[in-house]
């Protein structure tokens, strides 16, 4: 939705008639009750009170049905967290909530701590001491409630109908879009959007790739943020025509979407994939990966105990660096500004107790050394890239067909086919999955590998291009470790080591 701007507004000045005005839509299409129509008619309806307005509590793409004290704009205003005001003010009753309970509660409210209400479908201010006025209010309030339970109703019943008709109702999966012959019109069929498919995919082959285990979907949510990839959100807005609003990624959406069956073209309700007449899940897109990479990523994404923890900060040796002394992790700042050092001993870490002195190293000098040393010895080597092959594919095949075929007997227990139509739509569904799953398990299966890819490109090449974090996620790939060793010590050790485990310590090397 565009920015609104609000009206213009006048300061409190304790002339006991300073209004709130709130304005309330549901969707942004609502041309019958823009923001402007609304702005006009509370406007037009202060002024016959010989009030002004103080200030605009403005709730858009807010439903009827929400509470007014929970909402966004409005609610401060009821839970008296925005300062005093004489009284409320709406285009109509329904502006305020389109349920009965809780526009009686507001009503209360207001009443109780001595404020004004005044709406446009109504002639002066409430008073709900009369009992006209107070009728007239409910009246107002329950047709409200009528007609969003009647909206309710015909929502519901379109989704039941679209879902039964294999066509898709609520918006697109991120990874999709909608095709429509013209605009506004009936949703002609779905697309992959090309655009989020290369997001999602480049995800999907990190994920799988990372041997190392600090690659996640949290990390990955950052990283996306950071490269300055649209939420979401924000490329449906792109693909409407609407305003960015910036927004971030975030890992536990990014790590629902992965595992979600809609990747795979299903019509999901509830999270779960719609079942069509013959038994399976009902399809209406291409699938954005194989059953076989959903499979592999609900491996790799299941919840583990693990030590290995993904970095959090975007220095260079972020988790890469150890101490001399005792081991111990170093770290970053604190104690230690701009400097890479051992804090174990501050923190009282047991381990650490005798870590005296503790070594420290400037962060720009330790990375400089680290850098060199790298690209030395690993810079002219072509980069190979690591890719998932996720195989045949049949044996997730035969699972799925394994799952249809046990929903088909479990409603079959359930007494859905006792008739005669029903008892000979189960068996011949139930025959052609048992066929179609022989047939798989004939057939020979390969199963999911990593696979090693050139890509053309050198690692000085790759580590050019690379922000700070990417150039971390090198260094982890090649087993890249830095060891520090106080300087007082450099008699006896040397002043750092570097070490990595692709060449089994033949490229080691200290100074």
């Amino acid at each position: 939705m565009d920015v609104v701007l609000k009206p213009p507004t006048t300061p409190y000045d304790g002339c006991g008639m300073c209004f709130v005005a709130t304005r309330r839509l549901s969707r942004t299409t609502e041309t019958t009750s823009s923001p402007e129509r609304q702005a006009e008619q509370i406007i037009a309806a202060v002024a016959k009170v010989g009030g002004h307005i103080i200030d605009w509590a403005d709730d858009f793409k807010v439903s009827g049905a929400s509470d007014p004290m929970t909402r966004k704009g409005l609610g401060p205003w009821l839970r008296n967290q925005k300062g005093p005001y004489n009284g409320l003010a709406a285009a109509s009753v329904d502006r305020a909530g389109r349920n009965v309970r809780d526009v009686l509660n507001s009503q209360a409210l207001l009443t109780e701590q001595d404020r004004m209400i005044v709406t446009a479908d109504h002639e002066g201010i409430w008073d709900f001491s009369n009992v006209s006025d107070e009728n007239e209010w409910m009246i107002k309030a329950w047709g409200s409630q009528m007609e969003l339970r009647s909206i309710q109703k015909r929502n519901r019943d379109e989704t039941d109908r679209a879902r039964k008709a294999g066509m898709p109702k609520q918006r697109p999966s991120y990874g999709y879009m909608y095709i429509r012959l013209h605009p506004g019109g009936k949703i002609d069929h779905v697309e992959i959007d090309p655009v989020a498919y290369a997001v999602l995919s480049s995800v999907v082959e990190r994920l799988l790739a990372d041997q190392t285990g600090k690659i996640t979907v949290h990390t990955e949510a950052v990283r996306l943020t950071r490269a300055g990839v649209p939420s979401p959100e924000d490329r449906r807005a792109q693909l409407y025509g609407r305003e960015l609003k910036g927004l971030q990624w975030w890992g536990p959406v990014l790590h629902r979407m992965l595992l979600s069956e809609a990747a795979l073209g299903f019509l999901m309700h509830n999270g779960r994939p719609v079942v069509g007449n013959d038994g399976h899940p009902v399809r209406i897109a291409p699938e954005l990966w194989s059953r076989a990479v959903r499979d592999a990523l609900v491996k790799k994404l299941a919840h583990k105990h693990s030590p290995i923890r993904a970095p959090k900060a975007e220095r260079l040796l972020s988790t890469l660096g150890d101490c001399g002394n005792c081991g111990g992790r170093l770290y970053l700042g604190g104690a230690l500004p701009g400097r890479y050092g051992c804090t174990g001993r501050i923190r009282g870490i047991l381990a650490s107790q005798n870590c005296k002195p503790a070594p420290n190293m400037k962060v720009d000098d330790l990375d400089a050394a680290v850098t060199e040393w790298f690209l030395t010895r690993y810079g002219g080597l072509e980069n190979m890239r690591q890719v998932y092959d996720p195989g045949t594919g049949y044996a997730g095949r035969i699972t799925a067909l394994q799952e249809d075929r046990a929903r088909l007997r479990d409603d079959r227990a359930a007494g859905l086919y006792n008739d005669a139509e029903g008892a000979a739509y189960f068996r011949t569904n139930y025959a052609r999955m048992t066929k179609e799953m022989e047939e798989l398990q004939g057939l020979p299966d390969r199963a999911p590998s990593m696979q090693m890819v050139p890509t053309g490109v050198t690692v000085a090449q790759e580590w050019e291009q690379a922000d700070t974090v990417g150039r971390r996620e090198i260094l982890g790939r090649y087993g890249v470790r830095v060891t520090l060793y106080p300087r007082a010590a450099k008699a006896t050790n040397p002043r750092y080591k570097i070490t990595s485990s692709m060449d089994a310590g033949l490229f080691n090397v200290a100074v």
